[in-house]
């Protein structure tokens, strides 16, 4: 018990002292004012003791001690006033002390928090340099891979170009190898010419003046004598023409010399002057008499020849067929092969002996109807060759592209003899005595004159123009174009005043849709992106007929038969239909 009272006494004296020691320190120039202040008081006491022992002694000490005593005095009411005013600092003091002690805890508090935002800081600013250095990996991994596949690239280009000129060689050794094989073929029918010509020079022919037809040959000078005189004076016998006479031989070696191509690959049928067809009124089709999938991937193009007994369809698989039209149906004859990649254009020539198309292999081809293999190959196009048509001259085809360029072909020398570049994407042709109409992406119709090549016109419309189409009597044009509209251009005038032709559900289903006139110019027919026929009266400007419900998809090009009798129309999911009013 006496060593807890002595722990908690020595507890009591050193809470003392402590106090005694910070009260020290603050009131540390009171106390010695105040011991100054207790010196000189009790030096004034001592005095004023001494004084009284000794009043008798000196009184005139006393008066000079009182004043002492009041000046003392004086002085520790100015030392108590001192001690109040620094007392009443110390107080503001310690406010102030407590304010700074309040904010030096918030500042802490403060600093604390600022501590563990920037430590979590450094922690994300570690995690994102982290992440960073797995995308720099990243990224240099694919700068890496993106160098080997521009190698790759190169090199494949490389090769590509390789590949096109070995293929362009082989084209070209195949063109030439066809050529050559032609002129061997025309050499030989013009040596068999010769050769009958040759047989019957041996051979006389007489004429009878009273028939048309020739008579019988004779050789014997007998026989004629019986014939003179059976026939009496009714008959005027002329004398026997022999064909070994040197006028008649050099007559018909004129005749053939002139007819001889001997750098042409167009044989001798095919310089005889062409037919001339006659178009007649144009039927509108009310009815499907067949519907059949006339390729294997989807169609392109359809034509018919000039006598209405041949069609021609050609797709993306790359071939042309040719079909017989019998009887309203379609029966295949034969399949023209040759073309690397999609048919675009078809175009029969006027004599009915070839057929051109363009392709998506940046050539045209030219083949005879009797030969599947191409007799012509047509190269220089930098893209997609979109139109091939047969110009006014007999031996001349005009070509467009999507490269922006038309080009003229001489048939005779296989080449091309000019070339015109255009800044938009050609999509179609048309050809009329000494003028080539071209279609354009750019929204205009270009009229060029076909023996310079030379524009001399432009016709602006309100989209890309998708196909043109001119009458047979070369006197009206019809353009098909993205804006879902068909114009008919009068081409006699200066003006070229214009007809539109739209209807409530028509829409052009691609950049390639073929529209056309019907053979007597009185309707105009197109596929629409709903998979029906449109065909429109032109004299009332009225929708004629909808022809429905036999395609599955858009349809990509119609024709019109040139008897007027037939409809075809193709779509890109290989279906051919055929229509008629039968």
């Amino acid at each position: 018990m006496a060593a807890v009272t002595q722990t908690w006494r020595r507890h009591i004296v050193g809470q003392l002292k402590h106090r005694d020691l910070n009260q020290h320190h603050r009131f540390q120039d009171l106390i010695r004012f105040y011991i100054r202040l207790l010196e000189k008081t009790s030096l004034a006491k001592g005095i004023l003791s001494c004084s009284t022992r000794r009043r008798s002694s000196d009184r005139s000490s006393v008066s000079s001690l009182l004043h002492q005593n009041n000046d003392l005095k004086k002085t520790t009411g100015e030392l108590a006033y001192q001690v109040l005013e620094l007392q009443q600092q110390i107080r503001t003091k310690e406010c102030v002390l407590e304010e700074q002690h309040a904010r030096l805890v918030e500042d802490g508090s403060r600093l604390e928090g600022a501590l563990d935002a920037g430590r979590a800081l450094q922690r994300r600013v570690e995690t994102v340099q982290e992440e960073n250095g797995t995308l720099k990996r990243k990224y240099d991994e694919l700068l890496e891979r993106r160098r080997r596949e521009e190698m790759k690239l190169r090199e494949e280009t490389v090769r590509g170009e390789g590949l096109l000129e070995d293929l362009i060689h082989l084209k070209t050794q195949a063109a030439a190898h066809m050529n050559s094989h032609n002129q061997r073929r025309s050499r030989a029918r013009e040596a068999n010419l010769q050769k009958e010509l040759q047989t019957a020079a041996r051979s006389k022919v007489t004429v009878d003046s009273c028939s048309s037809a020739p008579t019988s040959r004779s050789t014997s000078p007998k026989s004629d004598h019986q014939q003179d005189s059976t026939d009496g004076g009714h008959v005027r016998r002329f004398r026997s023409l022999s064909a070994s006479s040197p006028r008649i031989l050099s007559s018909f070696r004129d005749l053939f010399d002139r007819k001889r191509r001997g750098h042409s690959v167009c044989s001798l049928e095919e310089d005889l002057v062409f037919p001339v067809w006659f178009s007649s009124s144009a039927r509108v089709p009310v009815r499907a008499l067949q519907v059949l999938e006339a390729h294997e991937q989807g169609i392109n193009a359809v034509r018919f020849s000039s006598s209405s007994q041949l069609l021609a369809t050609g797709g993306t698989d790359r071939e042309v067929k040719l079909w017989e039209v019998r009887s309203g149906s379609l029966t295949h004859r034969s399949t023209l092969n040759g073309s690397t990649e999609g048919i675009t254009c078809i175009e029969f020539d006027p004599a009915g002996f070839r057929i051109l198309a363009a392709s998506y292999d940046k050539s045209a081809l030219l083949w005879r109807l009797d030969d599947s293999v191409p007799k012509l190959t047509l190269t220089g196009h930098r893209r997609k060759v979109t139109a091939a048509r047969f110009s006014g001259c007999l031996h001349q085809v005009v070509t467009g592209s999507a490269d922006g360029t038309i080009r003229l072909w001489d048939l005779q020398r296989a080449a091309c003899v000019k070339v015109v570049e255009v800044s938009s994407f050609c999509s179609d042709l048309v050809c009329c005595e000494n003028s080539v109409i071209s279609g354009h992406f750019d929204s205009k119709i270009r009229v060029w004159d076909s023996r310079a090549l030379r524009c001399v016109q432009e016709l602006l419309v309100q989209g890309k123009v998708t196909s043109l189409d001119i009458g047979s009597d070369h006197r009206q044009l019809l353009s098909c174009c993205r804006d879902d509209c068909l114009q008919l251009v009068d081409l006699r005038g200066r003006s070229n005043e214009r007809v539109c032709f739209r209807a409530d559900g028509f829409k052009c289903g691609s950049d390639s849709t073929k529209a056309v006139i019907s053979p007597d110019g009185c309707f105009l027919a197109a596929g629409s992106a709903d998979g029906a026929v449109y065909i429109w009266n032109v004299s009332t400007g009225n929708l004629e007929t909808r022809l429905p419900d036999r395609h599955s998809s858009s349809i990509s090009a119609v024709a019109w038969s040139m008897s007027g009798e037939y409809v075809v129309s193709v779509d890109k999911s290989r279906r051919a239909v055929l229509w008629s009013d039968i």
